[in-house]
C-alpha cells in the first residue's frame, strides 16, 4: 500500500467522525427563541393577533382563544356552537382541531400551537371549509359530498358559460385585465379535461357567476377585509365565485408594489376548482391547497389537482400527462436537492456520504 494511504487509513475513524458530527451540526435548524415568528403575512387584525398563542398547548390559558377557536369553526376543525360557549382554554376540543389542522395541511402533527402551525393560521387564505360532512376524501384530492359536477346532454366536450356580476368590479385593475387573468385560469383547466368556457351573453343566465363583494354580501360567508379570506366558490352547480373586493388584487408584481397584493389568477385558479367540484388538497404544491401568500403566483396545476378534476370529467384528449410529470420532477430531478428541502433532508444526506466514505475505505 502507498504510504499515503497507510497515513490516511491511521486517522480515518477519527476524521470520519469529526465530518459526521459537523455535517449534523450544520445540518440542524437554526436556534430561534421558542416565540419567535416571522413578520405575519396579513393585515387581518383578528389573524395577527393569533401569534400570541405560540407554544400554547393543552391547559393553556390564553385571552382571546375563544377567536382561534371561531377559526377552526368556520374551516370545518370545531363543531359550531354559540360563541358564548366558547372559552379561551385549550381544551380537548382544540387539541383534537389543531391535530386534525396539522395532518390536513401537511404540518408536523404536534397538537401545540407551534410557530409552524400558528404562521399557517395567519397566512390569506380561501373561504372555503377544508373538513366537513360534506366533502368526500380521497388520499389526496377531494371533492364535495356526492362529488358534484356539471352536467350537459350530450357528448363531451362539456361548455359552460361565466359573466362578472354588474356594479361587484374593482377600482384598482383594468376590466380588460381581470378578464384575461380568469380566461387564463379557465384555460389551465380546460387544457386537462373536456370543459370549455366561454362568456355568456347575461350574467342570470351564466353557469359561472363572478363579483367582487366587501363584508356580508348575502351567501353566509362574509369577507374579513384585507388578506384573511380572499375569496370562496361554491360546488357545482351553484356557480357563484366570489372574491373578496378589499383586496390590493394583482396581474403583475411589477407594477403593483402592495406587499399586500394578492395575485388575481392564482385566485381565480383555485376558485374555479371549487367550481367545478374539488375541495381543497392537503398537497401543499397543488393549485388547490387553502392558502396563498402574498405577492406569491401558483396558477400552474399539479398532478394532485389534474388526477383530481379527471376522475369527475375524464381528460381532454389533447392532454399528455407525461408532460405534466416532467414538469412536476423537473425541481427536483437529483435526489440531493430532494434531501435539502429539510434539516431533516439535510442531515441524511450527509449521514449518506459519510457512510459511502466509510464503504469506500
Amino acid at each position: 500500500m502507498f504510504p499515503f494511504f497507510s497515513y490516511y487509513n491511521q486517522f480515518s475513524l477519527p476524521f470520519l467522525l469529526l465530518l459526521l458530527f459537523f455535517s449534523l451540526l450544520f445540518s440542524l435548524p437554526p436556534f430561534v427563541p421558542a416565540q419567535s415568528l416571522p413578520d405575519p403575512l396579513t393585515d387581518n387584525d383578528m389573524w395577527r393577533s393569533f401569534a400570541r398563542f405560540v407554544d400554547a398547548g393543552r391547559g393553556s390559558h390564553v385571552s382571546g382563544m375563544s377567536e382561534l377557536k371561531k377559526y377552526f369553526q368556520r374551516f370545518g376543525y370545531l363543531e359550531p356552537v354559540p360563541a358564548l360557549n366558547l372559552t379561551d382554554s385549550f381544551d380537548a376540543g382544540l387539541e383534537s382541531a389543531v391535530v386534525a389542522y396539522q395532518k390536513k395541511l401537511g404540518l408536523a402533527v404536534t397538537g401545540k400551537l407551534d410557530s409552524d402551525t400558528v404562521s399557517q393560521i395567519m397566512l390569506p387564505r380561501c373561504g372555503v371549509s377544508d373538513v366537513s360532512r360534506t366533502i368526500h376524501v380521497t388520499r389526496h384530492y377531494m371533492y364535495f359530498y356526492g362529488k358534484p359536477r356539471w352536467n350537459r346532454v350530450g357528448s363531451p366536450p362539456i361548455t359552460l358559460t361565466y359573466s362578472f356580476a354588474p356594479g361587484h368590479s374593482i377600482g384598482n385593475l383594468p376590466k380588460s385585465d381581470v378578464t384575461s387573468a380568469f380566461e387564463r385560469a379557465f384555460s389551465r383547466w380546460s387544457a386537462v379535461i373536456p370543459v370549455t368556457f366561454k362568456p355568456a351573453p347575461d350574467y342570470s343566465t351564466a353557469d359561472v357567476r363572478i363579483g367582487f363583494y366587501r363584508g356580508d354580501h348575502g351567501d353566509g360567508e362574509p369577507f374579513d377585509g384585507v388578506l384573511g379570506i380572499l375569496g370562496h366558490a361554491f360546488s357545482p352547480r351553484n356557480g357563484r365565485l366570489h372574491l373578496d373586493g378589499a383586496e390590493t388584487w394583482a396581474v403583475d408584481f411589477g407594477s403593483e408594489k402592495s406587499r399586500t397584493a394578492v395575485d388575481l389568477e392564482s385566485v381565480a385558479t383555485h376558485e374555479i376548482g371549487h367550481v367545478l367540484g374539488l375541495a381543497h388538497s392537503p398537497v401543499k404544491e397543488a393549485v388547490m391547497y387553502p392558502s396563498l401568500s402574498p405577492r406569491t403566483r401558483k396558477v400552474d396545476l399539479k398532478v394532485d389537482d389534474v388526477e383530481g378534476v379527471q376522475a369527475l370529467y375524464g381528460s381532454n384528449p389533447d392532454f399528455k400527462f407525461s408532460s405534466l410529470l416532467e414538469s412536476d420532477t423537473s425541481s427536483s430531478s437529483c435526489w440531493a436537492v430532494g434531501f435539502g428541502r429539510s434539516w431533516h433532508g439535510r442531515a441524511i444526506y450527509w449521514i449518506v456520504v459519510v457512510l459511502g466514505l466509510v464503504m469506500w475505505i
